[in-house]
This record gives C-alpha cells, structure tokens and sequence, in this order.
C-alpha cells in the first residue's frame, strides 16, 4: 500500500534540479505514505517474514546438529553411509566404547594369563542370536508402525485443515453491511486452524504452556486454561552442558523428562487444543445459524471437519500414551544386551585378538536396529528421525495463507476470460470467440477432435487441428 500510494502522490520525474514546489511535493508524499503506513502497517516481505517453523532460525552449531527432527528440505551430497545427520551413530558411541572395553578385557585376560581360557564354543550364539533377532524385529515394526501412524493422522490434519479452510473462505457468505467484520472472522478462524496444529504439537511434546515462538501471538487472545496457566507460571526447564551431551549420546540418565513440566504446573493446564477446537466449534455454530453457510452440505462439511480435528487429536494422544508395554521393552532390552556381552566368549576361541574389532562391528549392526526402534518409537519428539511436526504446521499455515490469498473466484472471471483456450489442446481458440459461434458449432467440434492424446500432438498438429475444427 505504501508503494501505491508513493506513486499515486509522487510528481512527475523533470531533468536538472528539482524546485522547491517539486521538493516540498515529494516531501508530503513521503509523509503521506508513512500516515498511512501508520494507520495501515504493512507486512514485511515474504522473503523477510520470520517464519517460526524453520530449522533456519536456529543455529546449525555442533548440538544442533544432533538434535531434530531432520529438516527434510535439505539434501546432502554425501553418500548415506557417510551422512551423519539423522545416523543413529552419535547415540551408539557410549555403547560401542563399553563393549569394547569389555571385548578388550575378555580378550586381554584369555590371551596374556596363563591357563585361562575363556572362550566358549559358537553354538551358544547360534541358539541366542534367533531369538535377540525376533525381538528385535518386533521391536522394529512394532516402532515403524506407530511412526507410519503418526504420519497417518498428520496428514489427515492437513487435509482437514484445508478442507475446513475452503469451508470458510469459499463457502461462507460475507453479510451485506457487515462485509469487513465477517471477513476479519474468517481470518481469525483461519488463524485458529494453524493454532489447533501448533497446540497439537506441543502437546505431544509435553509442552503445555503457550509461551513459545510458534503459538503465542495465536492464542494470547483466547480464555484458555494454558495461557492463564502461562501468565501465572512459566516454566523453562534449563538444559546445561552434561544434561545436553548426555542426550545427544543418548545417556539416559542424563536425559530430561519431557513430562517434568507438566508434573510441576501448580495451575490447571487444560488441554489447549480442545479448547481451541470449542472456539472454532462456536465459529462454526454462528456461521450456520446466521445463514452464512446456506447449503446444508457446507454446514454438513463443516462438522464433519471439526469431528476430524478431535479424532486427529485423540489418535495422536493414543499413540504417545500407548508405547510398546514396558514388559516387552525391557526384555527384549535385556536379551539384547546379554547378547552383545556374551560375543567375546563366543568369538574368543576362533578370532583370538581379532574378537575386539569383530565384537565392536558385531554390537554395531545389533544395537543399531535396537537403538532405532527405540528413537522410533515415539514420533512426535524431537529426535533427529521423528516426524517433522514444524514442516507439516508451516504446510498447514502455506495452504491456508493460499486460499486467503485471493476472494472467492466468479465464474465470468476465468470462464469468460479472452485467455481461456477450451478445446485445447485441440483448438488455440480463445473463449471470445467460441462464444460468438453457435452451439451446434461447439458440440461439431467436441465430438470432431481427434484422440490421438495430447503427448502424440506437436505443435502443427496442434495448429491443424484448431483449423479443421
């Protein structure tokens, strides 16, 4: 705005010096332009907006490195089996030290003491390996499938998101005298789809404030349980260097509890995207009952659509609450482990020193798959393989950004428009003069065109079919 109105006020450009009459005019429209600017901020830019979802707002030191979840825009040159990035390597090098220490101690003692020998014969790893190797890969699919869940309902978010935002731009009718309101509505409701997705992901990040980066400026007009519980108490947990070493390695008992901030709220939290859904809920009440959705099908959509939002959300809450049942997870934890200390024995008697590499190589290959089923397990965390929850709110916040990007298209605006080629790629006819020819014109041309298919058609084809049409 401030650019139209810059050249709606600047005079003419004149060669040689400017006048004074020519700098005093320049100086008011400079000063027009920012009264209006002051009464009607422009945004800043696309390519200077913050945007709060990109890995590029954070730094890309040493431990971000490490942490995630990946943004997947990017793309490395490297070879996969030299990516670092996403490996599950950084987690296993603790691990991997101790069994080689072990391995080490084994193999020292058996080879520098005299008669002691503590190797043992392979059938023990034959007898153990099929059983750590069934464990495992119930560990594994069971982990892959409740990532390829997650990713499920995530996607049905988006979809919903769309759809509900179609719902309310297209289909909802601006009232005659309350044109401006209606649509500054349709916005908020809008803006409230993105702060359901957002609230959604800091959830089940056992983030239950609204203080963050991401989500404040959508809710903090909102009555709701976490902004009160925000204003009264923020709690900001402090990750110092041993706590965030130790979960880039993939310590656990360095490790923070993600659920210690909610444990510690001395106020009720509430559950922020359900109330953000009651808003939306109440939205969508007003704008049928008001008569601004007057096909019943768009009223019908518009429930179901909300109905779909709190099935995401109940879904997505099931899989965070439902991991693989701790009996399982600890046997198989401690089958796995009792394998990997028992391969020295085992490797002893034919590799002799030999047993330390092929021990390490060994546990690598094992509690790889281990340590990944793991990570896996709980898809909306902030590991470097979980979902890209970020990626998906800011697809979720282009697709609504696009939809309002323009009014609700009239027909005559693109069926009647002179660049609206109908028959092609038949005919390079425009719209204007198809419409000057009869009907029994139109109908002789569409049932006259010929079907090779538009990818065998060149462009004299093309041009000869327009003129025998």
């Amino acid at each position: 705005m401030g650019e139209d109105a810059g050249a709606i006020t600047a005079p003419a450009a004149s060669h040689g010096e400017p006048t004074a009459h020519q700098v005093s005019t320049d100086h008011q429209a400079v000063k027009t332009v920012a009264i209006q600017e002051d009464i009607y901020p422009i945004s800043p830019r696309r390519d200077t907006t913050p945007n709060p979802f990109s890995r590029r707002n954070t730094s890309m030191d040493l431990d971000d490195y490490f942490t995630g979840p990946r943004d997947v825009t990017k793309h490395s040159k490297w070879p996969l089996f030299m990516q670092m990035h996403g490996s599950i390597l950084p987690k296993m090098i603790v691990p991997l030290i101790v069994v080689a220490c072990w391995a080490t101690l084994i193999t020292s003692i058996s080879m520098k003491v005299e008669n002691v020998n503590l190797g043992i014969r392979s059938i023990l790893l034959t007898i153990t390996g099929f059983v750590v190797g069934l464990g495992l890969s119930f560990r594994s699919s069971t982990a892959y499938e409740r990532y390829a869940e997650g990713r499920k309902y995530w996607s049905q978010l988006i979809y919903t998101c769309q759809a509900l935002g179609r719902v309310f731009w297209l289909h909802s009718v601006e009232r005659e005298g309350r044109v401006k309101q209606d649509l500054l509505a349709k916005l908020t409701a809008m803006n409230l789809l993105v702060a359901f997705a957002v609230s959604l992901k800091h959830r089940l990040r056992f983030e239950p404030y609204t203080s963050y980066d991401d989500l404040g400026e959508l809710v903090e007009h909102l009555d709701t349980f976490a902004r009160s519980a925000t204003e009264e108490h923020e709690f900001k947990p402090k990750s110092g260097m041993f706590k965030a070493v130790g979960e880039n390695l993939g310590v656990s008992f360095a490790a923070s509890n993600p659920r210690k901030a909610m444990k510690r709220a001395t106020s009720p939290l509430g559950n922020l995207p359900l109330e953000i859904l009651c808003y939306l809920t109440s939205y969508v009440d007003e704008i049928s009952t008001s008569g601004q959705l007057p096909v019943g099908m768009q009223q019908t959509a518009a429930y179901n659509s909300l109905q779909a939002l709190n099935d995401v959300m109940v879904s997505t809450e099931r899989i965070l609450n439902t991991p693989l049942p701790i009996a399982y997870a600890i046997a198989i934890s401690q089958i796995t482990w009792l394998y990997v200390f028992l391969l020295p024995f085992q490797l002893l008697l034919e590799l002799g020193w030999i047993t330390i590499p092929a021990t390490v190589a060994a546990s690598y290959i094992i509690l790889g798959i281990f340590f990944i089923g793991h990570e896996i397990e709980n898809p909306f965390g902030n590991d470097v393989n979980d979902l890209p929850l970020d990626l998906f709110c800011q697809q979720i916040v282009q697709d609504l950004e696009t939809i309002a990007s323009r009014p609700k298209p009239r027909i005559s605006e693109w069926v009647e428009n002179p660049k609206n080629k109908v028959l092609y790629p038949h005919s390079q006819t425009a719209y204007t003069v198809w419409a000057e020819r009869p009907e029994a014109a139109i109908r002789h041309a569409l049932r006259n065109r010929p079907h090779d298919g538009y990818d065998k058609m060149g462009k004299d084809e093309i041009g000869k079919g327009d003129r025998n049409v």
